[in-house]
């Protein structure tokens, strides 16, 4: 195969090179002998022999040959270089292979006679991986060959891989023929409908026979897909000139190495003429130079004057160095050396000094091969001791074959695994030639990433890279950093966005004097308060009219001085809450109402008793001349007082914060504490607010003008519709709008009590002054009698 013979090439050149130095075995020509090993396990063997033997009858016994061979250069495959190691370890024979490091090879037990020439690649996995996180690709398909160095990539790359987060989304192991012994034409399916679901594919190959291999990919004709793969690969396509390919873009980590000068002259001027004992280079130019053979000799005649394979294009012959082509340069002048060093010895031995030539045994190279340490021509250190050779470093490769046949491979980036800094990936992404039918990077991927405010909930069954996105809970965020498993609970004096992808500082709020709301509120309570002042006045002021001293004056003036509190008691839900308004809140709100409600059941019973006394010296005209009613207020007062004492000494209100009513805030509130004694504080005036109106609902048909039953009945009526709607619209709101209706049903009650108990008194005082006066309303009961007497 072309790709092959370049190693022949190369081989050549490096004899040719050494036979020219004088430094290096200096008056001494290498020879060399070539042996095509045909992939089959006992053509292989049978060359061996014939290396060994030099004939191919007897085995274990040598003719015909003037001198042994030093050394032997195996090839690429790792299978050739055990097949052929385990008998040439029989003879202690040294083989030096130029095929790609193989760790299987370093077991000195089994093979103490192999040398690799190649560098150690150990970081090949890294380096593949390194170029899918740069990518970004996390869905990635391998296709690997089966064998024990394929085997070994395959732990390396997916232990790798699971480190990074990169999940597998299948594998095809692919045999071949050394390792299955399957027959040549066998179909290897490869490209199944698992492949569809990958835009990146992994190709690992460790072996230099691939035309089964790349011929099956191509008849799929698979266009869409980015390709990664190692230096082995080849992608023979002699003679194949495909317009669409499917290798096109693909991706090629190769080991670094120095342009070898010189070369490229060598190849172009390598010709039958130069080496006809080379049959392969005879048939070659014969196929590819329109030559013709000669009856007499069969020598070629007729061939393009000055030929050279340089003219020929890269799908016929590629004149790049491959890393093969490398080592087997390296190899070449590993085994010079070593025996340049022996020529070295044998001269400082005087009994040596005077035999012509060098006398040696091939198992005497073993200790100085063992130790051998050069700089190559284009100044790379070689190394064949395993123990001491470095990871090598790798240039990236993309390969091109579009328009048809092109086959160039152009570097556009590095990775180096010893880098000051860690292991270091340089790419160059403008000179990337992408695959048939992709423009832009490709996205493989298993699951589409979280958007900031998703989180990933992983699949069953399925590996981590599939998930689906989760909304967060409420006040938690997931920031830019992409599918995040956790959502982060942002502080309580912060909130989220709107998309839940950062915390932003709440701003404090309160309900406020200057608030819209707030305003209105303080304003109308204000106002109210001022209403209520001046009924007392006016009350004041008519003291001594009929309607005023009607159901006792006193308990008006309290009833009228208690609403007033009830009004201004408002105020302290307003404004920036301390530690003492929250307390000063719930016991002023409720003992202000508690007296307000206990002098409207006095007034209710002072009504009731009023007209229930019917002769002088009865019981109930001795409680109403006493002024027992009055004894309601102190005494309810009282009981709410013990009420408040116990909340206050038990869990009182206390200063708190509300972060979740509104987005973006923190309500600063006054926390009930216990809410308990907050309803038994309610339940209470609720209690006594329902014996006034029971009582006033009995009483509101009694006869006489100055009766404000009917009023007192009204007012409970609203002070009980107004108290049992807020409960249930205090429950649902939440934050300043739970203190605005607490303020609000405090204005409203207290503004239906003095509305429709002063309301009807004042219109009386102010604009009927002439039905303020006993005598006008004894006329009109006493017509009012008549008229029901006739």
């Amino acid at each position: 195969m072309p790709n092959s013979y370049q190693n022949v090439l190369a081989f050549l050149f490096a004899i040719e090179e050494i036979n020219k130095n004088p430094h290096l075995l200096p008056n001494i020509s290498l020879g060399y002998e070539f042996h095509n090993f045909i992939y089959s396990h006992w053509r292989m063997l049978e060359n061996s022999l014939v290396l060994l033997t030099g004939q191919n009858e007897i085995p274990n016994y040598s003719c015909g040959k003037r001198r042994k061979s030093a050394a032997v250069l195996t090839g690429a495959s790792w299978a050739t270089s055990v097949q052929i190691g385990t008998l040439l370890e029989l003879y202690k024979f040294p083989q030096v292979t130029f095929g790609s490091f193989d760790p299987m090879l370093r077991d000195s037990g089994q093979f103490p006679s192999v040398y690799q020439v190649a560098p150690k690649e150990t970081s090949l996995a890294l380096a593949m991986v390194s170029l899918m996180l740069h990518f970004r690709w996390t869905w990635v398909g391998l296709v690997i060959m089966e064998g024990q160095k394929g085997h070994q990539f395959l732990l390396d790359v997916t232990e790798e891989m699971d480190r990074n987060q990169i999940c597998v989304a299948f594998v095809k192991m692919v045999s071949t023929i050394l390792v299955s012994y399957v027959a040549l034409t066998k179909q290897h399916i490869i490209l199944t409908k698992e492949i569809s679901q990958v835009k990146v594919v992994v190709i690992y190959y460790d072996t230099d026979f691939l035309n089964d291999v790349n011929y099956n990919l191509e008849n799929y004709l698979v266009m869409d897909k980015v390709w990664v793969t190692n230096s082995q690969w080849n992608a023979d396509m002699t003679g194949k000139n495909f317009i669409l390919n499917s290798f096109h873009g693909t991706f090629i980590l190769s080991n670094h190495h120095e342009k070898i000068p010189g070369f490229q002259t060598f190849v172009q001027e390598a010709n039958p003429s130069k080496y006809p004992e080379d049959l392969y280079l005879t048939m070659f130019w014969f196929q590819n130079f329109h030559c013709s053979f000669s009856d007499s000799d069969c020598s070629l005649k007729d061939c393009t004057p000055n030929a050279s394979m340089t003219w020929l294009p890269v799908n016929h012959f590629d004149t790049a160095m491959t890393d093969w082509s490398h080592n087997t340069h390296n190899a070449v002048y590993a085994v010079a050396h070593a025996l340049h060093k022996m020529l070295l010895q044998q001269a400082q031995r005087p009994s040596m000094g005077n035999e012509q030539g060098m006398v040696f045994s091939p198992w005497q190279l073993h200790p100085i091969l063992k130790d051998i340490q050069f700089i190559n021509p284009v100044g790379d250190q070689v190394i064949l001791d395993d123990r001491k050779k470095v990871d090598v470093d790798y240039d990236i490769l993309n390969f091109w074959n579009f328009p048809e046949g092109l086959k160039l491979k152009v570097k556009f980036g590095t990775f180096t695994q010893d880098a000051p800094h860690g292991p270091q990936l340089s790419l160059s992404d403008d000179m990337i030639e992408w695959a048939i039918g992709i423009t832009e990077i490709p996205r493989s991927v298993c699951s589409e990433s979280c958007h900031p405010g998703f989180r990933k909930t992983s699949q069953e069954g399925k590996p981590a890279c599939c998930f689906d996105c989760t909304t967060c809970p409420e006040n938690e965020i997931t920031n830019d950093t992409a599918d995040m498993e956790q959502c982060v609970k942002c502080p309580d004096d912060q909130y989220t966005t709107i998309q839940q992808n950062h915390c932003f500082q709440r701003s404090v709020t309160f309900l406020a004097y200057e608030d819209p709301l707030g305003k209105t509120l303080a304003g109308t309570a204000l106002s109210l308060t001022v209403i209520t002042a001046t009924v007392l006045g006016l009350f004041v002021r008519h003291q001594d009219t009929p309607i005023v001293k009607a159901n006792n004056r006193a308990l008006s003036y309290t009833l009228l001085i208690s609403l007033t509190c009830c009004f201004l008691c408002s105020l302290l839900f307003i404004g920036r809450p301390k530690a003492a308004t929250c307390i000063l809140q719930q016991t002023t709100f409720g003992v202000v109402f508690t007296v307000a409600v206990s002098t409207v059941l006095a007034k209710t019973m002072t009504v009731v008793l009023a007209f229930k006394v019917t002769a002088p010296g009865r019981r109930m005209r001795q409680l109403l001349v006493s002024g027992a009613p009055n004894y309601i207020i102190p005494i309810c007062s009282l009981i709410q007082l013990t009420v408040c004492g116990i909340w206050m000494g038990t869990n009182p209100p206390y200063l708190d914060t509300d972060t979740h009513s509104e987005h973006g805030h923190i309500i600063i509130v006054c926390n009930k504490g216990s809410l308990t004694a907050f309803y038994c504080v309610l339940g209470y005036l609720g209690s006594l607010a329902l014996v006034s109106f029971t009582v006033a609902f009995l009483a509101r048909n009694l006869p006489d003008t100055f009766n404000e039953a009917k009023f007192l009945t009204f007012s409970m009526l609203v002070f009980c519709s107004v108290w049992v709607t807020f409960l249930p619209v205090y429950h649902s709101s939440k934050g300043k709008a739970m203190v605005a209706m607490e303020v609000f049903s405090i204005l409203a009650s207290s503004a239906g009590l003095l509305g429709c108990i002063f309301a009807p008194k004042c219109y009386i005082i102010l604009l009927r002054p002439e039905r303020n006066f006993l005598h006008g309303f004894r006329d009109k009961t006493h017509s009012g009698k008549k008229k029901i007497t006739n």
